[in-house]
């Protein structure tokens, strides 16, 4: 594709140079970098030179130089004797004389000696921005206990723009103490390996979509990647009348290697249903459609069954009932294994305002009064983000009309049951199907809000991105670069995007590079597919426009990352009442850059938290991760998390060094990637994180205390209620119009006259076709000459 190339960004950065991508880190140069490393010169405060006392929190410390040394005559000792929470840390002096400077795109080799009497011991990295100063970069390696002097080593990522100066040392957050001595700092040896395009060079820039010879077979809106690597697509009467009517409700498991499709038997309508995978792969599906909408009557209706898709069987089998009907409910999986979920409507299509948590231990749903309900509504599949803490941040994303109260995003804290209001979210009334991923890696708390429109007001569908670093003390949103523009068809063929237009309908994919796909859209409610796909590199803050998916993907589509590395995007739902049902592959650029790195061996599959576990690979690598399967419907996959493996790197042989916190990485299975210095990934191993059982009675996650100082609006439990009031028309569609699978916007788009022969033109141009006029109302005036037909002949020429 010999196209100009276009990169937006918010603020000037430096890109990664060719160089520096095409560096693989291999061995170690022989230079310690930091000064000091044993201790043996004294200093002031008691520590020795260029060291400092660092952490916080409520607990009790000493700091001592003892002469248990590994080698010379002294060691750092920090002992916690009572804790309650925070850490504490014998810290490389953050200044410009003892912080080791670092080169931007390189990799350092650490390693220390120690002894411990605590599991909760971990190598903590620091890093100085030369804008924002010196902040928490990243937990590299959490100790195993020691009672004789033990080496540890690992290597930092890759380092990023605008750092000049890194520090770092060991953490203490449990009871006990670590001894640590002659700490070594290293720059890694670059080499090159061969990177060359082996495809086209549009490919090789741009990436390509191909459109797969067999169609989906059922008209699905829900996509889980199971363990096994297969797909669940999830259909139940897939938005069609006819199947609802007739009790035919579907499902199909598409096998990514093979090319194929498995209709499963599904046992009820699943439409629009909340999903999420339980830590054991098994698919926990929540709610569904009970009923769809009565012109001049009620709305949407949710029932309260769930069920359970095991992946060995690929059957359903029945849970315990929720609490209320949730019909486009939230699911989040929390760190012990649990699910939360919020919102949707119930079974007499108003507002659910019950909170609902399944319990992984006893494998149900628990009962309304075990769960903390702060009574409020939080509209529909609303994106409930887990943090590093286990509070939830709700980014603004959601479905149908305006968001929530308020600012549009929050912090909810589950334990305290109170919300705080978190602001910066711009026209937070306008990010209905708007898409909020956590970007890569889930360590930096950072997330990133793409696009979005408003149903109720159909205006054209905006280009806003917002980003927020829930690592600050009071994070607020910041706006992040526009969305690329493409081309988008009004119905008389594709033209390109104008002034502020963007997308609705977005879907984005974290991918094994680091980067996010953002892909798919339409401009209007159900309406005006638009044609665009960009790369977002969280390194840099741009969007790089790359190859766009040949089909459109509109409403009800789906995109999500296949173990090989390709993303598979289906689906498209327009107001007419048709289906997509053509799937699209995208492979990215990485996958048109030479041989791909594999790995060779792993010695287990089963992982848990706080482990090192040791894989062997054919060559080089840069970096590796584990990413969560997709579970996503409407643009909304809260769950979805890069989470990085620091590495201690012998040869071909890689440790990786698992995160204690199980709120940075859930419990359940995940898709193990090697990545090398090109951005080129592997074929993924699956990989079992268990849950929090697996840690030990001895062992805690580190924890940091970030966002803790919220200045935003609090609010408690409310006055208990039964529901909320919500307008039967919520989905942008008159049901006056048409059979129930027809949408009919409520509100035109702008471009669209108000007069009937404006509005039927716009109807018949999206092809409509017949539209019978259900009951006796006429509410956007179509049916003038009242033959109980809309837009006829005589509809559109009568004055």
């Amino acid at each position: 594709m010999n196209r100009r190339r276009r990169r937006i960004a918010l603020v000037g950065v430096v890109a990664l140079t060719a160089g520096l991508l095409l560096s693989a880190p291999e061995s170690a140069e022989a230079a310690n970098l930091v000064k000091n490393p044993g201790f043996e010169t004294a200093g002031t405060d008691g520590m020795p030179y260029c060291w400092q006392k660092a952490g916080g929190g409520d607990n009790d410390v000493s700091y001592a130089t003892v002469s248990d040394a590994h080698s010379g005559g002294k060691a750092m000792r920090v002992t916690l004797t009572r804790r309650v929470d925070g850490d504490r840390k014998a810290l490389i002096t953050e200044s410009a004389t003892c912080a080791p400077v670092v080169s931007f795109g390189r990799q350092y080799d650490l390693g220390l000696w120690y002894k411990t009497t605590t599991p909760d011991a971990g190598i903590t990295l620091f890093r100085h921005d030369t804008a924002t100063g010196w902040q928490y970069w990243a937990d590299l390696k959490t100790l195993a206990m020691a009672s004789a002097w033990t080496r540890a080593t690992v290597r930092t990522p890759v380092v990023p723009a605008h750092t000049d100066r890194i520090s770092w040392g060991v953490s203490v957050y449990g009871t006990g103490s670590a001894t640590t001595d002659d700490y070594t700092m290293e720059p890694v040896r670059k080499s090159r390996w061969p990177a060359r395009c082996t495809g086209t060079k549009g490919q090789c820039v741009d990436g390509s979509w191909s459109v797969l010879p067999t169609q989906n077979p059922v008209r699905s809106m829900h996509s889980v990647v199971l363990s096994n690597g297969k797909v669940l697509l999830i259909a139940g009467s897939g938005n069609s009348e006819e199947q609802f009517n007739a009790g035919t409700f579907t499902s199909a498991v598409y096998d990514p290697v093979k090319g194929t499709y498995k209709v499963i038997p599904t046992p009820k309508d699943l439409f629009c249903a909340g999903h999420v995978q339980l830590q054991d792969g098994r698919v926990l599906v929540m709610s569904g459609m009970k009923a769809y909408p009565v012109a001049g009557g009620h709305g949407y209706e949710g029932f309260k069954d769930s069920y359970v898709f095991d992946p060995k069987t690929e059957t359903y089998s029945k849970t315990n009932d929720l609490n209320d009907g949730h019909w486009y409910p939230s699911a989040t999986e929390l760190g012990n294994g649990d699910v939360i979920s919020f919102g949707g409507l119930r079974e007499d299509s108003t507002g659910s305002v019950t909170a609902e948590k399944f319990s992984a231990a006893q494998n149900q749903w628990l009962p309304v009064s075990q769960v903390n309900q702060t009574w409020s509504y939080w509209g529909l599949y609303p994106s409930m983000i887990l943090m590093q803490d286990g509070r939830l941040f709700y980014s603004g994303s959601h479905v149908f009309g305006n968001g929530t109260p308020g600012t549009g995003s929050a912090v909810y804290d589950y334990g305290a049951n109170t919300i705080t209001q978190i602001p910066g979210l711009q026209n937070k009334d306008e990010r209905d199907q708007s898409a909020s991923v956590m970007l890569p890696p889930a360590q930096n708390q950072r997330v990133l809000t793409i696009g979005g429109g408003n149903i109720d007001s159909n205006p054209d569908a905006n280009r806003l991105t917002d980003l927020i670093d829930l690592k600050q003390a009071n994070p607020s949103y910041v706006a992040g670069p526009p969305i690329p523009q493409g081309t988008v068809d009004l119905g008389a063929g594709k033209v390109a995007e104008t002034g502020g237009q963007g997308k609705m309908y977005v879907s984005a994919v974290l991918l094994p590079d680091g980067k996010v796909l953002e892909t798919g859209g339409a401009l209007h409610n159900r309406a005006d597919p638009v044609y665009e796909s960009s790369l977002y590199d969280p390194n840099t803050n741009t969007f790089d426009p790359v190859a766009a998916d040949p089909e459109s993907r509109g409403y009800h589509s789906s995109a999500f990352l296949l173990p090989d590395g390709r993303v598979m995007a289906t689906g498209d739902n327009p107001g007419n009442g048709t289906w997509n049902h053509n799937v699209s592959i995208y492979s990215p650029p990485y996958l048109f850059k030479g041989t791909r790195p594999k790995i060779t061996s792993m010695i287990n599959q089963e992982w848990k938290y706080g482990d090192t576990q040791r894989i062997t690979v054919d060559r080089p690598v840069a970096k590796a991760e584990l990413i969560r399967p997709a579970a996503v419907t409407h643009s909304s996959d809260p769950n979805q998390r890069f989470v990085d493996l620091p590495m201690s790197v012998s040869g071909n042989n890689v440790d990786l060094n698992v995160t204690s916190n199980p709120n940075l990485a859930p419990p359940g299975w995940y898709m193990l990637f090697a990545v090398d210095a090109n951005g080129v990934p592997s074929v993924a191993e699956w990989v079992h994180l268990t849950g929090p059982s697996a840690l030990s009675a001895t062992v805690s996650p580190h924890v940091h205390a970030f966002a803790g100082s919220l200045r935003g609006k609090v609010s408690g439990p409310g006055r208990k209620r039964a529901a909320q009031p919500v307008s039967p028309t919520l989905s942008g569609c008159d049901r006056h119009y048409g059979s129930i699978n027809v949408c009919v916007p409520t509100v035109f788009p702008p471009q669209v006259g108000k007069t009937a022969a404006a509005r039927c033109r716009w109807l018949q141009r999206n092809h409509y076709g017949r539209l019978e006029v259900n009951g006796g109302d006429d509410p956007l005036r179509l049916d003038r000459d009242r033959d109980g037909i809309a837009c006829g002949r005589a509809d559109v020429t009568r004055r």
